[in-house]
């Protein structure tokens, strides 16, 4: 949601046009990647209060202290709003000031965990020197909206503008939640529908397992990931499980239509945002956008809307896994180590499939509603959701093995299942361990939860 606005590209001339930019993300097994992205909670670690984005412990001294360690400021109206590294990751900014590193394309897990400890490491030495600290949870376990500073940025305006007009959550969402998400690549249009349908099917044993968001302002809020709960009530048009993926004739078409019957919300022009929140890509196309008459759209244009889109699983040139909390830095490697192991091995991948492939519309939406009240507990077919993980674990397991992504001390991928393997066994998800300790050895103390969960 927060990436800097794509380059103009080429002039859309029409749907194939769309259609074909998605395809254009095809890559040959050998050329698939892992991309991983995490956000976390900045906070005084004094008072615990969020940080605003301004003075000396601030979100932009944050940044700017970044630059010890070669990352480069991205400005908009002269405020850094992200930056970027030559190792091709990048830094930004969500609405409310979660740092989120949006991670390189790489090849292992092994990779990806070591890009999370230097990423920490980096963050933590600068935040120790503001004396801020950084958490990873799903909803941000005290602050109420009032408490928290806005960030700069102009698409963030618009859309503050325009939440509220469509859903009673969307702000909490851009200003209260953190998530940690994984992003993976298809080799054709059969490969990418077998995969968002297995992965989209499965996103609520993933929130399952990563829940751990169960306070909001500092008291338990009767969930145990109140981020899940909150995209329930953000915005119906661009949110969900998006069941038409379930059904015949789904392929890169079928989405384009879903995208285009999406309200849009900004077009990027010299620099700008101009609102164009409400209106339709369909009339940007035809040149009779109101914000933009008589102007048409590029593929910039076309990748900055399909990032305005937030279902639990989201398209563009590559899939996005969108239903975890964020949390620990194990559990930063787990989530692309599950996610990996399901797709990116087809012995793995058709043994998901076979799981999930008899499951109905309401099967889905039960799992969607339900997993964020009561978790690896909520009752599915003739077991429950923690049944359901193992054997999705399971299946991980065997895919990351079958990879054969051995590190230096002979290690393969499949160790960086374990603490999701523990939860699962336990059946107690990391929301009602929080809770479990709030009630009992915390007192009642929610202050503590910074103290023993911070980075």
């Amino acid at each position: 949601m927060a990436a800097p606005p794509s380059s103009p590209g080429k002039p859309i001339t029409g749907k194939d046009d769309l259609v074909a930019y998605i395809a254009g993300g095809e890559r040959k097994f050998d050329d698939w990647r892992i991309g991983t992205e995490h956000e976390k909670f900045v906070f005084n670690l004094e008072t615990l209060t969020p940080a605003p984005y301004e003075g000396g412990w601030g979100i932009r001294a944050l940044l700017e202290g970044m630059g010890r360690f070669g990352w480069e400021p991205i400005l908009e109206d002269g405020n850094p709003i992200a930056l970027s590294h030559a190792g091709g990751c990048s830094i930004t900014l969500e609405p409310g000031g979660q740092v989120e590193l949006a991670g390189a394309q790489l090849e292992t897990i092994h990779q990806t965990c070591n890009e999370v400890h230097t990423h920490l490491a980096q963050v933590k030495e600068v935040a120790g020197d503001l004396g801020v600290g950084l958490i990873g949870v799903g909803f941000h376990p005290t602050a109420t909206r009032d408490d928290i500073d806005w960030m700069p940025k102009g698409r963030y305006a618009v859309m503050r503008r325009y939440m509220p007009t469509v859903g009673n959550l969307g702000i909490d969402m851009m200003i209260r939640t953190s998530t940690v998400q994984v992003n993976l690549d298809f080799s054709s249009e059969a490969d990418m529908v077998k995969k968002f349908r297995v992965s989209l099917a499965l996103q609520p044993v993933a929130t399952a397992l990563f829940a751990a968001s169960p306070f909001i302002e500092g008291k338990p809020s009767g969930l145990v990931s109140s981020r899940s709960h909150v995209w329930e009530d953000t915005d119906p048009d661009r949110c969900g499980i998006l069941p038409f993926v379930f059904e015949d004739g789904m392929g890169y078409e079928r989405y384009v239509d879903y995208v285009l019957d999406v309200p849009m919300y900004f077009v990027y022009r010299d620099g700008k945002y101009i609102d164009a929140a409400g209106q339709s890509f369909r009339d940007f196309m035809e040149g009779k956008l109101p914000a933009l008459p008589g102007e048409t759209p590029t593929e910039g244009d076309w990748s900055d809307h399909l990032t305005t889109l937030f279902p639990e699983v989201r398209l563009k040139k590559f899939l996005e896994m969108r239903g975890a909390d964020g949390g620990p830095w194990r559990r930063l490697c787990a989530l692309p180590a599950l996610w990996t192991g399901l797709l990116y091995d087809q012995t793995a991948l058709d043994a998901a499939w076979d799981m999930i492939k008899g499951w109905s519309i309401e099967d889905h939406a039960y799992l969607r509603s339900e997993v964020p009240k009561s978790g690896l507990k909520t009752p599915f077919k003739d077991g429950s959701v923690q049944d359901l993980a193992q054997r999705t674990l399971a299946i991980a397991t065997l895919g990351l093995r079958n990879r054969k992504r051995i590190d230096s001390r002979g290690a393969d991928e499949t160790g960086f299942l374990g603490t999701l393997c523990q939860i699962a066994d336990s059946g107690i998800t990391p929301a009602e361990e929080m809770l479990e300790k709030f009630e009992g050895a915390w007192n009642g103390d929610i202050s503590l939860l910074f103290r023993e969960y911070a980075y």
